[in-house]
């Protein structure tokens, strides 16, 4: 029954998801906001009577739950494999203002609103730790969705597209640094297995990558295919092991994975993209919705959303706007770059699970905090539209010159 009833709810929410991605693409947002809002959609419903115990009992949930876990692993690998050192190649002045401004002023604003929650609502256990994460999580920008938006609007060749790509890619670097640090703090590493951390990454970098590079050169077709999901899931197992999670070992398996110019590479990383969009993720929506729990928000809780809200927006935008000024970009296309910085995505949702799993967030601002994910996101199209009204198309607003690296190939939602 077990089996049947989880074969069953995966059904219907892939089925859900994918009517939602067609809703949202329909009225011009992305596939991912549709996504998870069916996701958070389904997630409340569950919380109605006795409907999880009957549809999600708890062999059920942990049956989904391993489901969501390989398609967080996949995910997190092709984000890895997207992130590409040479998306700054000819823009790093530029690139550098974006990174700095759109990671360093969400980080202390958030920071700040993180203090007065700690001091006033919540009284974490771990204050630091606490104040750490939340300006952590409100610095992301979700690389793979703002790919696809670029690639969905045609701006993947304007000033505006590659700046922004090049921004994010150097913020994500950097976030998953930061968050890789709190966490390990956060979950109680010991000292030698935080030291392990950097012996660990050194192999992967400068052991793991060349031997890759050879295997890959010779193993072609279902072979080197294999040989990626062994060293993806053992690179997960030990970042898991060290006290970390198992997505930092697949973001930096994803990154060091060689052959991103190797038509074979890149067919494969298609096949696990393709995979995570159409089964995988969703199901890793509704498990994060599941704990996504609305009913006791109150006049207060929707009060700190709304501060969260302003907080994620205006350092995004302001943070972005200035970095990118501080590089030489005109107004214009600054503001773009500003609005495209403030997509979250799937990578938020990554983010705030990890806050949850290890205690740092409690589910009521982790609910509240889901919701600024999918609000922050969805807004793109709008503040994009007023960018536009404002300084004319987006698209005119300057261009590379034709070798410029482009938008990392296989971009998607997430």
């Amino acid at each position: 029954m077990t089996n049947l009833l989880t074969l069953f709810d995966i059904a219907v929410i892939v089925l859900a998801a994918k009517l939602a991605g067609m809703v949202a693409r329909r009225i011009g947002q992305p596939v991912v906001v549709g996504e998870i809002a069916v996701g958070v959609l389904l997630g409340a419903l569950l919380h109605v009577g006795e409907i999880a115990q009957v549809v999600v009992p708890g062999t059920v949930r942990t049956a989904l739950n391993a489901v969501a876990a390989i398609g967080l692993v996949l995910f997190m690998f092709t984000v890895g494999h997207e992130w590409d050192h040479r998306l700054l190649r000819g823009k790093t002045r530029a690139a550098a203002g974006i990174a700095i401004g759109s990671t360093l002023l969400p980080f202390l604003l958030g920071g700040a609103t993180a203090f007065w929650l700690a001091t006033t609502r919540y009284h974490p256990a771990a204050p630091v730790v606490f104040v750490l994460f939340v300006g952590a999580a409100m610095s992301i920008t979700a690389l793979p969705v703002l790919a696809r938006i670029l690639v969905d609007r045609g701006l993947s060749a304007t000033l505006v597209g590659r700046l922004s790509i090049a921004g994010a890619a150097a913020v994500d670097a950097a976030a998953w640094v930061l968050l890789a640090l709190i966490v390990a703090f956060a979950g109680g590493s010991s000292p030698w297995q935080m030291l392990l951390l950097v012996p660990f990454g050194l192999v992967m970098v400068f052991g793991v990558r060349p031997l890759l590079s050879t295997a890959l050169s010779r193993w072609t077709g279902k072979g080197g295919f294999g040989l990626i999901f062994v060293g993806l899931f053992l690179s997960a197992v030990v970042t898991e092991w060290l006290g970390l999670h198992l997505v930092f070992g697949a973001f930096l398996f994803g990154a060091i994975l060689p052959g991103r110019d190797n038509p074979e590479v890149r067919r494969h990383v298609a096949e696990v993209d393709r995979l995570c969009r159409s089964f995988l993720l969703p199901v890793f929506f509704v498990t994060a919705a599941i704990d996504v729990d609305l009913t006791g928000l109150g006049a207060a809780g929707l009060a700190e959303l709304l501060v969260i809200l302003a907080v994620a927006v205006a350092g995004k935008l302001l943070g972005a706007y200035l970095g990118a000024r501080s590089g030489g970009v005109e107004h214009g296309p600054a503001a773009g770059v500003a609005v495209l910085m403030n997509a979250r995505g799937v990578t938020e949702l990554v983010v705030l699970q990890l806050g949850l799993q290890i205690g740092v967030l409690d589910r009521k601002l982790y609910s509240i905090m889901v919701l600024m994910a999918l609000f922050t996101t969805a807004l793109t199209g709008p503040l994009l539209a007023l960018v536009r009204r404002r300084y004319g198309p987006v698209a005119e607003l300057g261009t590379f010159v034709p070798d410029a690296p482009a938008v990392p190939s296989g971009a998607r939602d997430g």
